[in-house]
């Protein structure tokens, strides 16, 4: 992911035709104060945004009511010295950390190193901690990455085949099994699905497709994509290391691919050797045999999604953003131009897409009752500084939610507790953690989460929902005390 590229198409904001009004975007009171990179969703409801000079943190947090719109922007602690890195992995981790890891440049895009550097941020101390490698590994760069349901951090390297699985309470790596694996690495996305297992396409070995278990640690193929989703391969090798001793020859790109809450994945290409516009798949798990991928509709007019942003929208919907700076929405047979952005994806608890850090994307239509989280014991009096236990159904969402590809992965599959004043209708989100599971679609499985009772939150009847990839439960009333 160039640089370059980033901000080219930040220049193509409302440059382009073909926007639709029924899709818009609006401009936050206050945009990002250093813009950002890649947006991520704390527990608490801010959000964690990387600024354009790599090792600067701020946090987007909602008005009184609410409203991303009308937040507010305060300055987080930086990343420890000499690690300013661009185009990462990372998570939110149950917990409620977050964990950066590794970067295909240094020197906030300086310096091509694929660098094995990363570091793990609390919200409640507003401190990086410096995370060790795993064993071995001299190279992370932009390497996918998934969350599994038991809250490990699971990391491809790379370069190779292997994996490791990060234990987010001791910051210890385990080496796992990799057998099977057709191809490296390199470039390519996961896509975390509701048994628990991860689906890839190749880069290399395009238009192949894999399914990693965590279980067995193994990989399995999941057949052929049918539309090549590859990018071509870049002409020419890179080397990096302090001594330029290591030489990595780039395979090509691919686009993001998000799991849609009617079980399907929508994945999404770049332009593939000589052809004239990107390819989109469809992978149906409940299809039989080799119809298992289907070929979706083109992206129009020549345009692509290699090395770009992707979320899932309330309604169902997948929002793309094309590499040329136009949006579109796929409701799952057609693609539609919508308006044009720029930058990182990420659902809001609003059910908005927060936009680079400086717009909210926000789309007709709405969810169905069946995939909102549903609360089904829950406290009926809090008091604040508080921790309390609450459980129900769903409360993950029924998918990652966003996607970005190989690096930027900011998924947003875990639930967040939003409390509402029943007297002034201020708003306050209550620290999650300790989630039950960061498993996608659970169905009537029953799970948890315990949250934090803001010190700050105002006395008297509230309403409770938990919140889900922008998608709300019912009401529940609770009194804080």
């Amino acid at each position: 992911m160039s640089k370059k590229l980033c901000f080219a198409v930040t220049m193509l904001l409302f440059a382009l035709p073909g926007i639709s009004l029924a899709q818009k975007l609006t401009q936050l009171k206050h945009p990002a104060p250093d813009g950002a990179f890649v947006d991520y969703l704390l527990t608490d409801g801010t959000v964690l945004v990387q600024g354009q000079s790599c090792s600067d943190w701020w946090k987007l947090t909602p008005d009184e009511s609410g409203s991303y719109l009308n937040g507010t922007w305060t300055q987080a602690a930086s990343l420890p010295s000499g690690y300013a890195p661009y185009a990462t992995s990372g998570a939110v981790l149950a917990d409620g950390r977050f964990l950066l890891v590794g970067g295909e440049y240094s020197d906030c895009g300086g310096e091509f190193t694929l660098t094995n550097e990363s570091a793990i941020y609390d919200p409640a101390t507003n401190k990086w901690t410096k995370v060790a490698p795993p064993k071995g590994w001299y190279d992370i760069g932009d390497s996918p990455a998934a969350v599994l349901p038991n809250g490990l951090f699971l990391l491809g390297r790379k370069t190779t085949k292997q994996v490791a699985a990060l234990d987010p309470a001791t910051l210890k790596w385990t080496e796992y099994g990799s057998a099977g694996k057709s191809d490296f690495n390199a470039e390519e996305g996961w896509t975390l699905m509701p048994d628990g297992n991860i689906l890839t396409w190749d880069v290399k070995h395009a238009p192949n497709s894999e399914i990693y278990s965590p279980a067995t640690q193994t990989w399995a193929s999941a057949g052929t994509t049918v539309a090549n989703l590859m990018g071509p391969p870049e002409v020419g090798c890179l080397k990096y290391g302090n001594k330029n001793q290591y030489t990595y020859c780039p395979p090509g790109e691919t686009g993001p691919g998000i799991l849609r809450p009617d079980g399907t994945v929508f994945a999404t290409g770049a332009l593939h050797l000589d052809a004239n516009t990107g390819h989109t798949a469809v992978y149906n798990p409940a299809a039989k045999g080799d119809d298992k991928w289907t070929a979706g509709p083109d992206f129009p007019n020549g345009d692509q999604a290699g090395d770009s942003f992707a979320a899932l929208l309330t309604n169902g919907n997948v929002l793309v953003l094309g590499d040329s700076g136009q949006m579109y929405e796929f409701n799952g047979t057609t693609f539609k131009a919508t308006t044009v952005g720029f930058g990182s994806l990420i659902v809001l608890p609003t059910g908005e897409v927060l936009v680079a850090g400086t717009y909210a994307y926000t789309s007709t239509g709405t969810y169905k009752s069946s995939w909102a989280p549903k609360i089904a014991s829950f406290p009926a009096t809090v008091k604040p500084g508080s921790t309390y236990k609450i459980s129900g159904q769903q409360f993950n969402g029924l998918s990652q939610a966003a996607s970005f590809g190989d690096e930027f992965s900011t998924a947003t599959n875990y639930p967040l507790v939003r409390i509402t004043n029943q007297s002034s209708g201020h708003v306050f989100y209550a620290k999650t953690h300790g989630h039950s599971t960061m498993g996608v679609a659970t169905g009537k499985t029953k799970v948890s989460t315990n949250f934090d009772v803001p010190a700050g939150i105002e006395t008297g009847a509230s309403s409770l929902v938990v919140v889900a990839n922008g998608i709300p439960s019912k009401a529940v009333s609770i009194t804080v005390e």
